[in-house]
């Protein structure tokens, strides 16, 4: 035994889909670069590309383990994500649509709806979540979409657009104002309704995700038969609030995924790309772009994975945590595609040519990473509202809080099973909050561990960084504490931007901690962490520089894993800095 810590059933089920799928680059085949990017000219996904992900049982991971299905928890599903993502974001998309369209299921659905929806999905079908209307799109507190009580059942009147799967769905969760009890959720299967009382629309042309169903349904007097309602009567908004804060989550293995991408491509090109007499690698300005994009892709997976690891841990943290990673993830995927962009140049504007002109589709696709589920500014303004609270303790460690850190930072042990339970997730945080409130605790134990076991570099340099982003943190938290934020002005979302960067940055460490505690003092096992911390202090204070002493190390493993049959991550990282046999 080897003793690794990411030897876990989740990870060897994603390696598994990575064998299946193979490797993008190839020639052919239905997830090749070439084949998806010939397809995407037409509007269309290739051949046999939806079937081979269903023939493996991709399916199954959508139903969770008690209703029959094979998902155990969020972190699994995260994992698949990715390694999908990073091929096709059209065909993990399709996927990610059902799963928004059934997750209200899961949680608030009875018996009955559970073990129908299950037994269609595992078949093969396919859901859609259909809350947004033409002309309200994100303002969920308008809806004109109603439904009238006819005996046990409703009658459906409205029409909800743009939606995902809402032509190939077979199952639709429709948000509509039920008359007398408020706006509620109800549970449609298209196979129960009567033909020509309702119609979808033709697919929208989008930028990107060509091939994707991107339409919409009208209801025309639809006559929804009784049983239909999921949870109570006017619980509707509350709800979907709830039910987002899972699929906000899971969307960081969609940026992850695109990350890993574009670096990929990027990094091959410079090392293959010659001019003045050198692999343009070797320009420093392409080195920096590439190595900042490296690290960003470390800092958005341990910020994300943590927090997909927290549904079956501590469920209630992801009104304000989703939000984080809703935001920041997808944000910093964007800079690392424009990063990539600057180093393939004018071939990044091409739709042939470096990896068949893979690269604009993932440009185009990842756009959308930050509009759904909640823009940006709807993300951040949920972290506002909820910052002074937070604020107030920030320098009180939770109770119980290293024991929820070391669940969500450890990944040597697989997360919980996930039990669907709408009653788990809650609105806001109110005080909540380990990832914030473990930070000083986290400093003191990085500091002893500096001391004790690291070598005198990584020891000075861990200390200055670590010095750096306290000092700017306390100022922080200590002004949010003592001011009004107003969550809509322009100061209230940089103050929740900022939020995200101490939340990462206190990932990182965390996951330094429990998850790195035999490698840390070898090479490299302190030295990423400290290069993470700067790049993170660099979004604070634009001039703050990375020690260039622990950037040999990082590179030759960005390097080597450019070949290799897995996607760059904190694994690889960790798996570099040794590992020790039982």
């Amino acid at each position: 035994m080897t003793g690794r810590a990411f030897d876990r059933p989740a990870y060897e089920l994603a390696a598994d889909l990575e064998r299946v799928l193979g490797d993008p680059a190839a020639p052919s085949g239905p997830f090749s670069y070439a084949e998806t990017v010939a397809h995407e000219e037409e509007g269309a996904l290739p051949p046999g590309a939806v079937e081979l992900v269903k023939s493996w049982g991709f399916a199954q991971y959508l139903v969770p383990e008690e209703f029959g299905g094979r998902l155990r928890n969020l972190e699994q599903l995260f994992l698949l994500t990715r390694s999908l993502s990073r091929r096709n974001l059209t065909v993990a998309v399709m996927f990610g649509s059902a799963i928004l369209g059934v997750n209200p299921v899961w949680l608030w659905g009875d018996e009955e709806q559970r073990e129908k929806v299950a037994r269609g999905i595992l078949d093969g079908d396919l859901a859609c979540f259909a809350v947004s209307e033409p002309d309200h799109g994100s303002d969920l507190g308008t809806n004109e979409t109603t439904a009238v009580p006819d005996g046990d059942g409703f009658v459906l009147t409205g029409e909800k657009w743009p939606l995902g799967n809402a032509t190939r769905g077979r199952f639709v969760t429709v948000y509509a104002a039920v008359e007398g009890a408020g706006s509620s959720l109800l549970l449609l299967d298209k196979e129960q309704l009567d033909e020509g009382s309702w119609d979808n629309h033709p697919f929208v042309r989008t930028v990107g995700l060509r091939g994707h169903d991107l339409s919409g349904i009208t209801f025309r007097g639809t006559k929804v038969p009784a049983g239909a309602l999921l949870g109570r009567r006017g619980a509707g908004l509350a709800e979907i609030l709830q039910v987002l804060q899972i699929t906000r989550t899971a969307i960081g293995g969609l940026s992850l995924g695109t990350m890993d991408s574009v670096l990929r491509i990027a990094l091959r090109h410079a090392q293959e790309r010659v001019l003045y007499g050198q692999e343009i690698y070797r320009i420093p300005v392409i080195r920096r772009h590439l190595v900042n994009s490296y690290l960003d892709l470390l800092i958005a997976e341990c910020t994300a994975l943590p927090v997909a690891r927290s549904l079956s841990v501590v469920p209630s943290r992801l009104s304000l945590w989703s939000s984080v990673v809703k935001y920041l993830v997808p944000t910093l995927g964007e800079e690392v595609v424009q990063e990539a962009a600057r180093v393939l140049g004018a071939r990044s504007y091409l739709r042939e040519g470096v990896a068949s002109g893979a690269f604009q589709k993932l440009q185009r696709d990842h756009a959308i990473a930050s509009i759904f589920e909640g823009t940006t500014h709807v993300n951040l303004h949920s972290v506002a509202s909820q910052l002074p609270a937070v604020a107030r303790v920030a320098d009180r460690p939770a109770p119980g809080g290293d024991d929820v850190l070391r669940q969500l930072f450890d990944w040597s042990q697989e997360a919980p099973v996930w039990h669907p339970s709408g009653r788990a997730l809650r609105l806001t945080n109110a005080t909540e909050d380990e990832i914030t409130r473990g930070w000083s605790p986290a400093v003191e134990e990085a500091l002893r561990i500096a001391e004790r076991e690291l070598p005198p570099p990584e020891a000075a340099a861990l200390i200055k960084v670590v010095g750096e982003l306290s000092a700017r943190r306390t100022a922080f938290y200590t002004r949010i504490a003592a001011e009004s934020l107003d969550a809509a002005t322009v100061r209230g979302q940089d103050q929740a931007a900022e939020h995200c960067v101490h939340h990462a940055a206190a990932s990182c460490l965390y996951t330094w901690l429990y998850s790195f505690e035999r490698e840390r003092s070898s090479a490299g096992g302190t030295g990423w962490l400290v290069l993470v911390l700067q790049r993170l202090l660099q979004r604070l204070e634009p001039t703050a520089e990375l020690d260039e002493s622990f950037l040999p190390w990082l590179e030759e493993r960005m390097l080597s894993s450019l070949d290799g049959p897995e996607y760059f991550s904190v694994r690889a990282v960790k798996e570099a800095a040794g590992v020790v046999g039982d």
